[in-house]
């Protein structure tokens, strides 16, 4: 039984980025394993200035860049990755039932700016809709990628009443998240990795790159994504408490 638990958590884990097929791709692992260091990077700054009260900005231009070029490679890659994928949509299903569960853990423990659709919900919602995206010719793909960033635009100048159009960009009056990315205009960075996948990708027949056996770590960050993501920043605070106790 624990054997299972641990495949099917290895599996989820590649739907982080959108999953991948049996045959591994080194570029893909390698963009993967920057992302998750990125991210652990930018939520150490953030906690160790949030619940430590260490003198340091994590909205800063130098952390504010680690923070959201993390998040982007995370969406690019999901787009890309689209392109291997096997049962994206049941895979989709996993990471928003993730998304969900940190939507809960955020509003019990910080609930002015708990999370309604963070990373993973997006990325659970892009890869449900993968199967239909990918399929479309790459000049439809392109106007959609600009139709999405205009409408991430146009909406973010827009206030509503309510919170129901929260994950496509349209906010309300006070709303405030520790995590947001809506589908405009981040769709379009999605899109992008599904053209990736269209002019370099989808007539191969095998990987690109494959990495060497000394690249053990960077093939286990790509392997473990969603693990990492989902346990990381517990394991964060609990090292600062343990250290800030001493």
């Amino acid at each position: 039984m624990l054997g299972e638990v641990k495949r099917e958590l290895k599996n989820v884990s590649y739907s982080l980025i959108g999953g991948i097929s049996e045959q591994r791709h080194g570029e893909i692992d390698v963009l993967r394993a920057v992302a998750i260091v990125l991210m652990v990077l930018f939520h150490l700054v953030y906690d160790l200035k949030t619940f430590a009260g260490v003198s340091i900005d994590y909205q800063s231009p130098l952390w504010f860049c680690i923070g959201k070029v993390s998040a982007l490679l995370f969406i690019f890659i999901s787009g890309l990755s689209s392109g291997f994928s096997r049962s994206p949509f049941r895979r989709g299903l996993k990471v928003l039932f993730c998304g969900m569960g940190i939507t809960v853990v955020t509003y019990l423990f910080m609930k002015d700016e708990y999370v309604r659709f963070g990373i993973l919900h997006f990325l659970g919602v892009t890869m449900i809709l993968s199967p239909l995206l990918i399929r479309l010719p790459s000049w439809t793909l392109w106007g959609l990628a600009g139709s999405s960033v205009a409408l991430g635009f146009w909406f973010s100048e827009q206030v509503l009443k309510t919170s129901l159009l929260l994950p496509f960009g349209l906010m309300y009056d006070g709303f405030g998240s520790m995590d947001y990315y809506p589908l405009f205009p981040y769709l379009a960075m999605t899109i992008l990795g599904i053209l990736v996948y269209h002019y370099l990708y989808a007539q191969r027949t095998g990987p690109r790159f494959t990495l060497r056996k000394n690249t053990e770590l960077i093939r286990w960050l790509s392997r473990n994504s969603l693990g990492i993501y989902l346990f990381h920043q517990p394991l964060l605070l609990l090292m600062i408490f343990i250290i800030y106790r001493l």
